[in-house]
């Protein structure tokens, strides 16, 4: 696990890191007056609709409703948490950040020098492979050719061959490596305190490529006898097998002209698939997919994620494991990103490779095409296992199928499965109901998850319904949405511009934390909001924009549409002054609903006086008249907003 990272080195990153030069590197910027405008690269669409401020530092989708700081686009763009996007911007920004313990508590600038460990290791490889005239390396090639691996792959792939006999060290050595560096870089071991090996020898080595090209990890096949047959690397502080995927690299621009993803099991499969012309293939690294593997994914495949199964028994308990990740798939996460998760297993026996040979691209493009949802797989392949003719066979099929539903057993889309699966193994639908109903819900809780919407996108916050934003690890309130009275529907803007003025200008945020903390705020979502202002400004007087937005964000889920919309927008003037005079505006406006809203609660109780004696019926008759008075003269001097 990473250590944790101080508030110093994230104020350093995030003043190292443009918004604009960052959105500029994957987007086409357009300059409208102070602004940058794009078209959104997390929905589609044709007419440009994000915004990128320069000055304050933030963007804000109008159309899906994200928007936030430098590292909530980062977040965003690459399937990252808040601590990932710090360090992959440290490392854009060539800034050493010092984390506390944890196991990637090395700065970037080590974390290059080991990738620069594994370039240099994967070139010597190579050149062991292509031009040693050893025995053993030759072998290595004959192993390639004879599985249609030789000819030009060799170079495209940068395979190689690992002698062994401390060549590697010796080398790596010579280039100024540290023992040290060869070690974390986990090309090298030194076992029981004796001096340092290397880690393969003898194998044809694959080495593992990041998903921006860098050389990371590798994985070897021992060539001829020898245990393990397989050996790859360890995880390292810059390998971890969740969140890499073989080929990625090289396959990404062919998801993205296409719109899908094809995940296989191993690395000879991804290689002859990009060969005969299917370069939308990657393969896990020995895991099952996880939802990091499905967030890089969909950064480029935004349709379809193939899970391609080979049809030998080894594949068939790949897709038993794959089963397990269907409550991830039917995460709100997963919904948000649209992309579909499908699977298929290769007929006789046969892996990728060797359907491509025998059969070809076109047959396996015809074969992906029939792919059908993980839950219909995974229902499909348990009542294959038993048979229907007999009463017995029936009954186990249906409690198997049943099983695959268990993590989404709360959800429509179960009922209906459970239905088909009924209708199949020729149960009543109310049994198969009742069973459905009485499996274990997974421990974690997301067996309803399955019921969030997956045909659109995450709708941006809308102040004129009741669903508001929630704190960070609490649930969003139920219900319908009711349209509001125009009144209230006015005061909830109000609300909501007077939070996005305060949070895009610190300064105001300070001046104004007694409106911030005095306002009874009509949608609980922009009460949490307030608290989080209020506590990120509390003795962080030089705090910026962007890290306010940031820490906000963070604080209350859904909240981002609201700080990082345009407040000042329509207003004449230097945008500090025209903030100034909204946040006092919107501030007062406010608190005169207040106080209009405590006027009537007053005159209400004095038109039901229910038990009051003269006496208290006066005094209340008093501050009535007095607040009437009051109210009077705040509203003559309130100016309108100019």
């Amino acid at each position: 696990m990473a250590g944790s990272i101080s508030s110093d080195d994230i104020r350093r990153v995030r003043e190292a890191s443009d918004l604009v030069a960052l959105f500029g590197e994957t987007n086409h910027l357009v300059r409208k007056g102070r602004d940058f405008w794009c078209c959104c690269p997390f929905h589609n669409e044709k007419t440009p609709s994000l915004k990128v401020d320069p000055n304050l530092q933030l963007w804000h989708c109008f159309g899906c409703g994200e928007g936030g700081d430098v590292f909530a686009y980062v977040q965003k763009l690459e399937g990252l948490n808040f601590p990932e996007s710090v360090r992959r911007l440290a490392e854009r920004a060539h800034i050493d950040i010092v984390e506390e313990g944890g196991r990637d508590a090395i700065a970037p600038s080590q974390k290059e020098r080991l990738k620069r460990a594994c370039a240099a290791t994967a070139d010597f490889y190579h050149t062991q492979l292509m031009r040693s005239t050893a025995p053993d390396a030759a072998a290595a090639r004959s192993y390639l050719h004879d599985r249609d691996l030789g000819g030009t792959v060799p170079k495209a792939w940068r395979l190689g061959f690992a002698p062994g006999r401390n060549m590697l060290v010796n080398h790596l050595a010579s280039l100024g490596f540290s023992s040290e560096e060869m070690l974390l870089a986990n090309v090298a071991v030194a076992r029981d305190g004796g001096p340092l090996r290397d880690r393969f020898y003898n194998r044809v080595m694959f080495p593992i490529f990041d998903e921006r090209g860098d050389c990371i990890a590798f994985g070897g096949r021992v060539v001829g006898a020898g245990e393990p047959k397989y050996l790859n690397s360890q995880e390292t502080p810059i390998f971890h097998k969740s969140s890499v995927l073989f080929g990625l690299d090289k396959a990404k621009s062919a998801m993205a002209a296409t719109g899908v993803a094809v995940v296989t099991e191993g690395y000879t499969d991804v290689i002859a698939l990009h060969e005969s012309g299917i370069a939308n293939a990657v393969a896990t690294l020995g895991t099952a997919l996880t939802m990091r593997h499905i967030r890089l994914l969909s950064r480029h495949a935004k349709n379809r994620i193939v899970y391609l199964f080979d049809g030998d028994e080894a594949g068939q308990r790949a897709a038993d494991r794959a089963l397990s990740f269907i409550d991830e798939s039917m995460t709100p996460e997963a919904g948000r990103m649209q992309v579909e998760l499908v699977a298929v297993t290769l007929p006789d026996n046969l892996d990728p490779a060797d359907f491509v040979a025998e059969r070809g691209a076109e047959a396996l493009r015809e074969l992906l095409k029939k792919a059908r949802p993980l839950v219909q797989y995974g229902i499909d392949r348990r009542l294959a296992k038993h048979d229907l003719s007999r009463p017995e066979g029936r009954a186990a099929a249906m409690s198997d199928a049943l099983s695959v539903l268990a993590p989404i057993k709360n959800s429509m889309l179960a009922r209906s499965y459970a239905r088909e699966i009924a209708g199949l193994t020729r149960f009543r639908e109310d049994d198969v109901l009742r069973r459905l109903a009485a499996l274990q819900v997974p421990k974690d809780g997301r067996a309803a998850a399955a019921e969030q919407p997956r045909s659109r996108p995450a709708a941006a916050y809308n102040p004129d319904v009741n669903p508001e934003p929630v704190v960070a690890g609490q649930t969003p309130l139920g219900g319908a949405e009711s349209p509001l009275s125009q009144g209230e529907a006015s005061r909830r803007r109000m609300e909501r511009r007077l939070l996005a003025v305060l949070a895009q200008y610190p300064q105001l945020g300070l001046a104004h934390s007694d409106a911030l903390a005095a306002t009874s705020w009509h949608v609980g979502g922009h009460r949490a909001i307030a608290e989080a202002l209020l506590e990120g400004l509390v003795g962080n007087a030089d705090i910026t924009a962007a890290e306010l937005v940031g820490h906000v964000s963070r604080t209350v889920a859904g909240s981002v549409g609201i700080l990082t919309e345009d407040a000042v927008g329509g207003l004449e003037g230097d945008p500090g002054a025209a903030a100034e005079r909204l946040a006092a505006f919107l501030a007062e406006e406010l608190s005169i609903g207040d106080a209009e809203d405590a006027l009537a609660a007053l005159k209400a109780r004095l038109a039901n006086p229910g038990g009051m004696d003269a006496e208290e019926h006066e005094t209340l008759f008093q501050a009535v008249v007095s607040m009437q008075q009051d109210l009077a003269a705040r509203k003559r001097a309130h100016r309108p907003l100019i």
